[in-house]
């Protein structure tokens, strides 16, 4: 009765050590994120029951009840997944409107000086308006309803995109574009095939703070006028003194943030998965 014996190959035997390496660092820093946060939170309570007023600072059980009441009870705006619902549909179209601008806009003006060269005294004029205050300025112009929101939402993420899709254009190798011309390439297909593929790191890299500003754009929309909406929650919580429903609001925003982070972190590690791995990439966050 013969026995085979398995031996690992040299590449194997490497690989598993620092697989166990990475796990085990990945556990640490998950055990000592969760360990800060139990502290935070332990240290708030206990100095909003002894040291501080609960009235201004409200305290994390406060919160909690706050929020158990909103998902179980409802707000005084109604369901709560509603109000997530709106807020939520606002800085998407929002953040697909502004996205597809600002990739659009900064490649063509990338790519071409002259227009650059035209267009730069307007767009530093323009982006130089305070933003937020614009939110007022729409429900002006388009009421009280979802395409105020949507508006605020387009003109932050805009901004956000169009630079970075403007820089990313302008950084494309010089040598790539002229091999490509060299064998025949005109301007569609130098954009489909160099441009926007070279670009597509510094666009998502715009995407990851982008959505961030969709839910801003729609949160001070509604916070300006609005009949349902996260903001318009938080706005009601302001006006009745009641801190614990401003945290709450906070943390539903916060984590529909966090959510879609993740969402465009996935879709830009599957997009990307031809560029090569940066040494050290598990010591970043």
């Amino acid at each position: 009765m013969s026995h085979e014996v398995v031996v690992d190959s040299p590449v194997t035997a490497v690989a598993k050590p620092v697989r166990r390496r990475r796990s085990l660092r990945r556990g640490v820093v998950w055990l000592v994120r969760l360990a800060a946060v139990v502290a935070w939170l332990v240290s708030w309570q206990v100095a909003a029951t002894y040291w501080i007023d609960p009235f201004y600072y409200s305290k994390p059980t406060a919160i909690w009840a706050r929020l158990v009441e909103w998902f179980t009870k409802g707000t005084a705006f109604g369901s709560i997944w509603v109000n997530i619902g709106t807020t939520l549909q606002e800085a998407v179209f929002g953040f697909i409107i502004g996205a597809l601008a600002g990739v659009i806009g900064g490649i063509v003006l990338g790519r071409s000086r002259f227009l650059a060269d035209v267009t730069a005294p307007f767009i530093k004029a323009a982006n130089a308006v305070p933003r937020i205050v614009l939110a007022s300025l729409f429900i002006i112009w388009f009421g009280l309803g979802m395409s105020s929101k949507v508006a605020t939402a387009t003109v932050l993420v805009f901004f956000a995109v169009f630079f970075n899709a403007f820089q990313g254009a302008r950084e494309v190798d010089r040598n790539l574009v002229n091999n490509a011309r060299i064998l025949g390439a005109g301007r569609f297909a130098l954009l489909r095939t160099i441009v926007v593929p070279s670009a597509t790191s510094w666009i998502f890299a715009s995407l990851h703070s982008a959505f961030g500003f969709a839910l801003i754009g729609a949160v001070v929309g509604e916070y300006s006028g609005a009949d349902k909406g996260l903001g318009l929650l938080i706005n009601n919580a302001q006006g009745t003194f009641d801190a614990a429903g401003i945290y709450a609001g906070m943390i539903v925003t916060t984590v529909i943030a966090l959510g879609a982070e993740w969402l465009i972190s996935t879709a830009e590690n599957r997009l990307l998965s031809w560029r090569p791995q940066v040494a050290g990439t598990e010591a970043q966050i």
